[in-house]
């Protein structure tokens, strides 16, 4: 055997000839392509559900913000009554008071 012929190895029993070394590369690409098309179909139907459930969130905040909205101005119309009624009641404290002085007057001339 000469020195040349030991680089030489398509006669050797088992080792690949470049074809077949190129179609076993070749299915294993395929192989990885179909797998990385089968992990990217599934982040898309995982993002698609993320996407859902913040467009679920969103409306849920919108109508909390907008019962809130409603509670908010019951509110102030309530606090309002509170704050006409405190004044009527100190108005009508007054007016008593009035009342009861002039009563203790007519009392007393008795």
């Amino acid at each position: 055997m000469e020195p040349s012929d030991i680089e030489n190895t398509v006669d050797w029993l088992g080792c690949p000839t470049p074809l077949e070394t190129c179609r076993h590369q070749l299915a294993l690409y395929e192989n990885e392509f179909e797998e990385l098309t089968l992990q990217l179909r599934q982040e898309r139907e995982r993002i698609f559900k993320l996407v859902e459930m913040h467009a679920e969130a969103v409306r849920q905040r919108d109508e909390a913000m907008a019962t809130l909205r409603e509670k908010a101005a019951e509110t102030a119309k309530i606090r309002r009554k509170m704050y006409d009624l405190r004044t009527s009641e100190n108005a009508y404290k007054k007016e008593a008071e009035k009342l009861r002085e002039i009563n203790a007057i007519l009392t007393a001339r008795r």
